[in-house]
């Protein structure tokens, strides 16, 4: 009878113990959001607006991502083409691929011009989002 009060007594204090741990460890983490992770890319001439909301971007894109003018406006169009193109697919068959990662399609139609900066955006976004989320798309994806 001893015996099993001392049992009760530890398992007791066990319970005790982890419950107050616990509560401390979520006392003392912070958010892991950032304010203002958000980069729009917009043109009213050609009437288009592209929000891109996705933590951790920007500081990716300001400390890993190579500089403008790196790469030629030729070889980012190809590149998001071919991307965005398998994202579309994606998109579509939401029982086969995470509907939570591809939520919608990209509008991107490669007669139009977007220019160079809006083509930069979207190519660095598309390598962030493979490495970070482990995607493949289609073709290389360079390491960051």
């Amino acid at each position: 009878m001893k015996n099993s009060l001392y049992i009760i007594a530890i398992i007791f204090c066990v319970l005790i113990g982890c419950t107050s741990s616990k509560s401390t460890m979520v006392k003392k983490q912070k958010p892991t959001g950032t304010k203002n992770d958000t980069v729009r890319i917009a043109n009213e001439e050609l009437e288009y607006e592209v929000i891109i909301i996705d933590p951790g971007f920007s500081s990716w894109l300001a400390s890993t991502a190579m500089p403008r003018n790196y790469y030629s406006q030729s070889y980012l169009e190809n590149k998001n083409q071919l991307w965005i193109s398998e994202w579309n697919s994606r998109v579509a068959q939401p029982f086969r691929y995470n509907p939570n990662l591809y939520e919608m399609t990209i509008n991107y139609d490669p007669t139009i011009n977007y220019g160079y900066e809006v083509n930069y955006l979207i190519y660095n976004y598309l390598v962030y989002f493979q490495n970070t989320y482990r995607q493949k798309l289609f073709g290389h994806v360079p390491l960051r």
